[in-house]
């Protein structure tokens, strides 16, 4: 218990903390790194003197700082961001697929080869023979829902 009462032993691993936030970014390692700093110092300035209060300090000091500041922060600091696409079915529209497994009549399920890869495929009622060719309208879930392409579609691909 000596240690959690050693100003010192905070200090090194509040240094720590707040250097391993260059390698793990995100603002909450530096926090807590913080909160080891103040600690030392109540330590240090006989504030705290027990090691409950030591971890009771470092407790609420952390969490005032992750709360707060982080928050703050995150404004004038900003991370990496990308912006993408994402409903993915809009790159999936209007592509064109071949029939690998008889779609219909009804409610028949069959497959399709999209992107190299067999999918489960509904025609919406129409039947749609193996070896032509299809138009993607949807997706729901993991099934694509096709309609039977036009033949001047099929000679375009």
């Amino acid at each position: 218990m000596e240690l959690f009462l050693n100003p010192i032993s905070w200090l090194g691993i509040g240094a720590v903390l707040m250097l391993l936030e260059l390698i793990i970014p995100g603002g909450i390692v530096f926090f807590l790194g913080s909160a080891c700093i103040i600690v030392a110092a109540a330590i240090y300035l006989d504030l705290v003197t027990s090691w409950i209060g030591a971890l009771t300090l470092f407790f609420i000091s952390s969490l005032v700082l992750i709360i707060t500041l982080r928050a703050l922060f995150s404004r004038f600091i900003e991370g990496d961001s990308t912006i993408a696409n994402t409903n993915e079915i809009l790159d999936e529209v209007d592509e064109i697929v071949e029939v690998l497994e008889t779609i219909g009549p009804a409610d028949k399920v069959g497959t399709v080869k999209f992107r190299g890869t067999a999918w489960r495929a509904l025609g919406g009622g129409q039947e749609i023979p193996a070896g032509s060719m299809a138009r993607i309208v949807s997706r729901e879930n993991i099934s694509l829902l096709v309609k039977a392409a036009d033949p001047i579609e099929k000679q375009m691909e």
